[in-house]
């Protein structure tokens, strides 16, 4: 397993895990709820394969079904892939 965002343009993988880490505070881990429906209601769910399209600067793009998404790198780093 690999970060999504160690993917070149062109190379594709199955997401394996989302990582959005655990926290004690309510008000952060509210915070973190939402980012996982926001990043499942995009189409990045585990078992899909996603391809990279442009992986460079601050945000990367991604092909998922037949959308093209782009997400920050950060939040890519998060999402574990299987080459």
């Amino acid at each position: 397993m690999i970060p999504l965002g160690i993917l070149g343009a062109g190379e594709c993988g199955e997401i394996v895990e989302i990582l959005l880490g655990k926290t004690e505070t309510s008000a952060v881990r509210g915070e973190l709820e939402k980012t996982a429906i926001r990043v499942e209601d995009m189409g990045i769910r585990v078992g899909r394969s996603v391809e990279m399209l442009k992986n460079g600067g601050g945000t990367v793009l991604l092909r998922v079904d037949e959308s093209r998404i782009a997400i920050a790198r950060r939040m890519a780093m998060k999402i574990m892939v299987r080459r």
